[in-house]
């Protein structure tokens, strides 16, 4: 770090002591380990708020124009397009369960659909 600040902080006892056995376990400060466990949370709260700006400036028309543009190569196994809503999602193929490959949980989100919705 090339500048830092100091911030008196206050914990539970027991947030403390696992701070403390979970730092000395990572062989790291326990300021160490606060300033890293807060770097991650920051990065993942602004991870998440890039993705809903990039939502909200997405052009879904253009994004399906080009889905449905022909030419080029077929998908590769594994890359095909979901079927239509309510019908039995695709299953990993046997090859990429055999290696351990099996679909990521959002590939089956439809085009336009909200991800950040439950």
């Amino acid at each position: 770090m090339s500048e830092t600040a100091t911030y008196p902080l206050r914990l539970p006892r027991s947030l403390k002591a696992a701070v403390e056995r979970l730092s000395r376990q990572e062989g790291t400060s326990m300021n160490q380990f606060v300033a890293m466990a807060v770097a991650e949370k920051v990065s993942a709260l602004e991870t998440a708020r890039f993705f809903q700006d990039r939502k909200a400036r997405a052009d879904f028309k253009a994004f399906d124009r080009i889905l449905k543009r022909r030419g080029g190569e077929p998908p590769r196994e594994g890359d095909e397009m979901p079927g239509p809503r309510g019908s039995t999602p695709l299953q990993p193929s046997k090859t990429a369960t055999r290696q351990g490959h099996a679909r990521h949980p959002l590939a089956s989100l439809r085009v336009g659909s909200d991800p950040f919705k439950p």
